[in-house]
């Protein structure tokens, strides 16, 4: 019988997965930074990060890419998106359907949270029956 995943506490408030997966983040520097200080980053020996800070100078196509990139990686169980940013590439965000890793879209500081823009709560909607 397998043993489920457990969570053990890796010091300097790091949370990990027995197998070692990840959270990523895309979103405004504030809430990267609080990620950060909540201890979800993490940088590997070549350099790959698993945050993105969006500014006004950041492309579209770079947000797209990097968005991309978290959902194909096997070590990320969870995308964090700001859901300003992620209306940004809502395309890509809309064709994700893979439940590894969940892309869970959030609030920024500068904009409230809007569940009709989330996709993943009108798929919800949708499977219930919602209006």
């Amino acid at each position: 019988m397998a043993q489920p995943n457990k969570t053990e506490f890796t010091g300097a408030g790091n949370f990990t997965n027995m197998n070692g997966s990840l959270i990523a983040c895309i979103a405004d520097e504030d809430t990267i930074t609080g990620f950060l200080l909540a201890g979800v980053g993490n940088v590997d020996v070549r350099k790959k990060s698993n945050f993105l800070v969006v500014d006004s100078k950041t492309t579209v196509k770079h947000i797209e890419a990097a968005f991309k990139e978290y959902t194909s990686r096997d070590d990320v169980a969870i995308v964090l998106i700001s859901q300003t940013v992620a209306n940004m590439i809502r395309l890509a965000v809309d064709a994700h359907e893979k439940a590894v890793p969940a892309v869970l879209e959030i609030p920024s500081k500068d904009n409230p949270y809007d569940p009709n823009a989330d996709s993943l709560l009108v798929r919800v909607k949708h499977i219930f029956g919602s209006n």
